[in-house]
């Protein structure tokens, strides 16, 4: 780090990549990757805090991840599980306040328990946001958005000549936080993955090669360096 105090993003984005690729360079079966990813949120949650952001949202499973074989979805599902009994008190010890987005009624019942549990534990708190995006995928909110507004319309509470940018992003998910400004990918992959494409439009995007589990407070720290030497220009000169 430099000595000059970089700009610090209010909302970062990660999409946490290559946990199956960590772990099979190691002989390790995938499920020991997906644990040792856990510790990489333990950290950045921690760093994020030190940093002074607001926001942090991981994607942490896509919509598309159910198609994976049964066995590691189970195992990702326990892991979340055991993740939110095991942090939530931490969490609240923290004053980090815990949402989720995506489609949680996809989730097994025990694990939406546990989810809804840590929520409603950690709703008082005032320090960072830490949005969970899961059973997510961005294409699948914009069409939600998309039917919410024409059900509104058709019921009259909405006129469609006046619909705008800001009307639309109120009927997503993230309505309730600011966009990102930085989007983190790990593992080199160049590729968004259907992660909040609309929220995204104007995110600096940050790419490491790092897999998820060895990326660490020092990684997030160089990525908001990296941020903080460039010049966001919002389409202006």
């Amino acid at each position: 780090m430099s000595d000059t105090a970089p700009d610090i993003p209010r909302h970062v984005a990660i999409i946490m990549d290559g946990n199956g690729r960590w772990a099979a360079d190691r002989g390790m079966p995938r499920r020991d990757g997906h644990r040792a990813g856990a510790e990489s949120v333990r950290e950045v949650v921690e760093g994020c805090k030190e940093l002074g952001i607001d926001y942090l949202t991981l994607y942490a499973f896509s919509s598309e991840n159910w198609n994976r074989p049964k066995k590691e979805i189970d195992a990702l599902m326990n892991l979340l599980k055991r993740f939110l009994k095991e942090k939530t008190k931490e969490m609240h010890k923290q004053n980090v306040r815990l949402h989720a987005i995506g489609r949680l009624h996809l989730l097994p019942d025990d694990c939406r328990a546990a989810l809804d549990n840590a929520i409603a534990s950690t709703a008082n708190n005032t320090g960072l946001s830490l949005i969970l995006a899961l059973s997510y995928g961005s294409r699948e909110e914009i069409i939600d958005a998309a039917s919410s507004i024409a059900k509104a319309a058709v019921a009259g509470t909405l006129d469609p000549d006046a619909l705008d940018s800001e009307t639309f992003a109120a009927h997503l998910a993230t309505a309730p936080f600011p966009d990102p400004d930085l989007l983190i990918r790990t593992s080199g992959e160049l590729r968004l993955s259907n992660f909040l494409l609309w929220q995204i439009s104007y995110a600096e995007i940050v790419i490491t090669p790092k897999f998820w589990p060895e990326f660490k407070k020092a990684d997030l720290r160089a990525a908001i360096e990296e941020y903080s030497r460039r010049h966001r220009r919002f389409g202006a000169v």
